[in-house]
């Protein structure tokens, strides 16, 4: 992993703009933003803070899977649900597309009010979800990471102040992440396509990593990652439902799927049509469903709405 030339990212104090990170567009006094989801292709743990916090080393790439912001004067913050992107010949009901808004709050806890909090701003918010939630695709940080860049904050000390994800999503693009989320070095950008299962549950990330703490105390050393991920065979310990929708994506696709961070997401490498799985839209377990979806790596400065 290269980087791509430039310097890291400058954290407390930056008072630098970097154009370009989303497209934004203005109506009626309304400002709409795309906040893009981010894909952990890598992750090492590579300590423990005293208090806790896990340090990592991770590569993220920003997809060209969106939930877009509309912010205008006014206060407060509203969600609903918009239909994830699909081709026509595989597209399905609303329902079955829509991401599940159901358990988001709109109070002080959501990460765009603190976001808003944060840069001292007030705004009416119409956050549209298509990044599933629980989904290990940095919905939420993404969410947070399009109010700060709404708001011309760059600092990443505020930013992985609101969630280890935060700085990364702010920065976008492709990049190699450290420390517990502070430390964002961009990389050269790579066009990939990623092929999607997202699963009918989430896993919690806090449970995820107290088992790697508890794997790591049985073992008297870290346990050895699954993969290019430190923390799939904890996450599996967690929730082994798991490693059943793996071996059925496994199946499916010939290839060898990886989770997304702390899950619940597997992807692979390449389209729906490239694995074999053109005009599929969801892979079955028993009476359980799991959509299928293709996404793209974006640059940084090129996030477009889907």
């Amino acid at each position: 992993m290269e980087p791509d030339g430039t310097e890291r990212l400058v954290r407390q104090g930056d008072s630098g703009e970097r154009s370009g990170h989303d497209q934004t567009s203005e109506t009626g006094g309304t400002t709409e933003v795309s906040a893009p989801a981010k894909l952990t292709l890598s992750l090492t743990v590579t300590g423990v803070h005293p208090d806790g916090y896990h340090e990592i080393e991770s590569e993220m790439v920003t997809l060209d899977l969106a939930d877009t912001l509309e912010i205008g004067l006014g206060d407060g913050l509203t969600i609903e649900s918009g239909e994830r992107p699909r081709d026509a010949e595989v597209s399905g009901s609303p329902d079955d597309l829509a991401a599940d808004v159901s358990a988001l709050s709109t109070g002080p806890d959501n990460l765009v009010i603190r976001a808003l909090l944060a840069v001292d701003r007030a705004a009416r918010v119409r956050l549209i979800k298509r990044i599933p939630v629980g989904a290990g695709l940095g919905g939420g940080s993404a969410d947070a990471a399009a109010i700060l860049r709404w708001a011309g904050s760059t600092d990443l000390d505020v930013a992985a102040n609101l969630g280890a994800d935060v700085p990364f999503c702010v920065a976008g693009g492709r990049a190699l992440v450290k420390g517990i989320g502070e430390s964002v070095t961009p990389l050269v950008h790579k066009d990939e396509a990623f092929t999607l299962l997202l699963l009918p549950f989430g896993v919690d990330t806090g449970a995820v990593y107290r088992a790697w703490d508890s794997l790591a105390l049985q073992r008297s050393s870290p346990p050895a990652g699954v993969g290019n991920n430190d923390l799939e065979m904890p996450a599996i310990s967690v929730e082994p439902r798991l490693a059943l929708w793996r071996d059925v994506f496994a199946t499916a696709t010939g290839a060898e799927p990886r989770l997304a961070g702390s899950g619940s997401t597997w992807f692979v490498e390449g389209t729906l049509e490239s694995l074999g799985l053109g005009g599929r839209r969801s892979l079955a377990l028993g009476r359980t469903s799991a959509q299928l979806i293709s996404v793209r790596t974006v640059p940084a400065q090129y996030t477009p709405v889907r």
